[in-house]
């Protein structure tokens, strides 16, 4: 008998998608035009608790759009992560800077302990702004990500902001839903704290477009301008006047019909993924050698994505085995993205001090995480965890 496959993470569509796409269609609203896209940023900033936001073709041109509005530009810098999808480092080269990498920590954050110590030991503020020392370029902003949905210390990053000048944009690619229970922050959402926030609707996303971002800022004048941006910068539409260079970015009506019926689940997604995760820690305690990487402390996360850590020794096999043991049981995994400043295109550009994203990349692995998954699909999973572990011990 073939085990059931269980995919690492898929949407889940059974709210009143289909409706409402059928309407978009029946009405003949498919593209960036249609009541679906403006309803559907009313609801987002309705949620995030924002005065608006702009609906955008995926994550990526929300993130190009904010660094633009942020005032980024050729020969610029922007502080980065070496850990996180490649997706939020690319827009920095979109606009003509370079990035420059920071290390993550136990979070697998951004390690703002380090960051702060490369601001003190590496720049310096000429004419009120931060100049790199290594390179003699102006620091512009930094981009900080919610990794799977958790939290950053955005006091601590806004304190950095504040202090040297800069602007700070949040990728919420992974974080839509996630907000802290305490602090100074307390009640807000992720994406909503820095200059910019942008998520994400991709397929594997907490909700899903299909494809699909949002822009939301706290100057209402430029997320005004992101949406003029985003649409070709039309200052005349009905003669085609543009006074600026724009870009194709606008979500499409039938994108958004699916992510309006998509957010009226969110809640419920995340009350999923949450006892899921549970689910999951309570499974492997026993098993030696795998550790689930902690949500931070004073937050209600979205639980998107859980980050299982391997300790090979303990274990007794590495996390390319076990993933491969799995793949062959039916079971879809991920390991983490290969690390930013290693790849070809920026491989040249400035790192400060990587060492824990080092080894991270090496004992991360992401396990089945679908809002669609049982509580027997999990356990299925660790069984199967369990039964290699005792392999490789009894192998010894």
């Amino acid at each position: 008998m073939n085990q059931k496959f269980i995919p690492l993470s898929v949407p889940n569509l059974k709210g009143r998608e289909l409706e409402y796409v059928t309407h978009a269609i029946e009405t003949e609203w498919v593209s960036t035009g249609g009541g679906y896209i403006d309803k559907f940023e009313e609801r987002i900033a309705e949620y995030l608790n924002v005065e608006q936001a702009v609906a955008c073709q995926s994550g990526t041109a929300g993130l190009h759009l904010a660094l633009r509005l942020s005032g980024v530009g050729y020969g610029d810098e922007v502080i980065v992560p070496t850990l996180t999808f490649i997706a939020a480092v690319n827009p920095v080269r979109y606009c003509g800077a370079d990035p420059v990498f920071m290390d993550c920590d136990d979070t697998l954050n951004l390690d703002l302990d380090k960051l702060t110590d490369f601001f003190e030991r590496e720049c310096e503020i000429k004419n009120n702004k931060l100049i790199n020392l290594s390179t003699g370029k102006v620091i512009k902003a930094i981009v900080v990500v919610h990794i799977f949905g958790n939290l950053i210390n955005m006091v601590q990053v806004i304190k950095l902001a504040k202090k040297y000048g800069l602007k700070v944009i949040e990728d919420a690619t992974e974080a839509l839903g996630s907000f802290y229970t305490e602090g100074e922050y307390k009640n807000s959402y992720a994406g909503t704290i820095g200059d910019f926030g942008v998520f994400s609707f991709n397929g594997n996303k907490i909700i899903t477009t299909g494809g699909g971002g949002m822009l939301v800022g706290t100057d209402r004048e430029l997320v005004t301008k992101g949406r003029y941006l985003s649409t070709q910068a039309k200052d005349d539409g009905l003669f085609y006047i543009h006074d600026e260079v724009g870009y194709n970015y606008r979500m499409t009506n039938v994108q958004a019909a699916i992510g309006l019926a998509q957010l009226e689940q969110l809640e419920k997604f995340i009350s999923i993924k949450e006892k899921n995760y549970f689910h999951y820690k309570e499974k492997i305690k026993n098993i030696d050698g795998i550790e689930v990487i902690e949500f931070n402390r004073g937050t209600r996360p979205n639980y998107w994505f859980y980050s299982f850590v391997i300790d090979s020794k303990r274990f007794g096999l590495g996390r390319d085995e076990i993933m491969l043991y799995l793949q062959e049981k039916g079971v879809q995994t991920r390991p983490i993205w290969g690390l930013i400043h290693k790849q070809k295109p920026y491989i040249n550009n400035q790192s400060y001090q990587i060492q824990k994203a080092n080894h991270y990349l090496h004992s991360i692995i992401n396990l089945p995480c679908s809002t669609n998954l049982s509580e027997e699909d999990i356990s299925t999973v660790t069984d199967i965890l369990a039964s290699l572990h005792a392999r490789s011990d009894q192998n010894v």
